[in-house]
């Protein structure tokens, strides 16, 4: 069946809240992306999510809470924890602690993992429908896993039209990009993923964030090698383009490019965050109808959000995995 779309009034968020309780998947938007939504305490609905996305069942889903106290009644906090919720809830700022034994989360939401990665989103309609829903929401970005993540409603209707019950019609995401992710689960902070919240902001609250290592199995979302991407290939760091290039810029363009979809004429970091993922895929679509060999990016600068952004376009040019 066609995927419905719902208005974000109080009838289609009663009703987005109630397909949630009977197990069924509905997208809706954040200030972050648009998540892909399954009630995180039953386990077929979470099991749908990874075979909606096509994801790896060893990758973890951020489980979003309608406060700090409902995240913190699911995972052990500690100091630190409890400081960054207080700056940065409601926020794109997603947490790894360990869960508590009580908590009712399904196993398969965290991976199998004695951690679970926990958040509490800011945007209104994200927070009408976790307080309508009544329990925590598992919701990784509704797209297929790997590729390019939505901004829109219509994005996610491009890639799970009639996979999905409904999508719920937030309005364009305001951040753009996903939510930063600390490990709070070990002995020191650590940084996971870059995103909405940035490295500068967070050492007022938190000091030293040890880097992200290399693991066999991710403890937070967003850390695959190979993850946003267009299916058009990506040349990252362009100072130019040829004619063969769709060319996603970054202040003043260069000319020869194909075709150019511009993220920020004035260098505005948050303004290209904002339009990456909607960059991306129009780049990708458009380049291929156009029979293009690549999209080359060019450099953005490595402080703020321009870290987020910097991130996902790397993952995006990683090789892909085969198969």
């Amino acid at each position: 069946m066609p995927t419905e779309i719902l208005a974000a009034d109080e009838s289609g968020i009663a009703q987005a809240a109630l397909l949630l309780c009977k197990g069924k998947l509905v997208a809706f938007g954040t200030e972050t992306v648009y998540g892909l939504g399954a009630d995180a305490t039953n386990a077929g609905a979470v099991a749908a999510v990874f075979a909606a996305k096509g994801r790896p069942a060893f990758n973890p889903l951020i489980c979003h809470f309608e406060s700090a106290d409902a995240a913190f009644a699911d995972v052990a906090p500690n100091k630190l924890a409890t400081r960054l919720a207080e700056r940065f809830w409601p926020g794109p700022l997603t947490l790894v602690l360990p869960r508590r034994a009580s908590s009712l989360v399904v196993p398969l939401a965290a991976a199998g993992l004695p951690s679970l990665a926990v958040r509490v989103p800011a945007h209104p309609v994200a927070r009408k429908l976790l307080a309508a829903v009544g329990r925590p929401i598992a919701a990784p970005s509704a797209n297929r896993s790997g590729r390019v993540s939505p901004t829109t409603a219509a994005h996610v209707l491009t890639e799970l039209d009639g996979t999905i019950a409904a999508i719920l019609e937030s309005g364009p995401s305001d951040v753009g990009v996903e939510s930063t992710v600390i490990d709070l689960s070990g002995p020191e902070p650590r940084m996971l993923r870059p995103g909405g919240v940035t490295l500068e902001a967070l050492h007022e609250t938190a000091g030293f964030l040890a880097p992200a290592v290399a693991v066999q199995v991710p403890k937070g979302p967003g850390m695959l090698a190979s993850h946003y991407a267009p299916r058009l290939p990506l040349r990252l760091d362009a100072t130019c383009a040829d004619e063969d290039e769709a060319l996603l810029a970054f202040g003043p363009a260069p000319a020869g490019a194909a075709l150019i979809f511009q993220l920020s004429e004035s260098g505005d970091l948050v303004e290209a965050a904002a339009r990456l993922f909607a960059g991306l895929r129009s780049l990708d679509e458009e380049g291929a109808r156009l029979k293009l060999a690549r999209i080359a990016a060019m450099p953005i600068p490595d402080h703020g959000l321009g870290r987020a952004i910097i991130d996902r376009l790397r993952r995006a040019a990683a090789p892909r995995p085969e198969g």
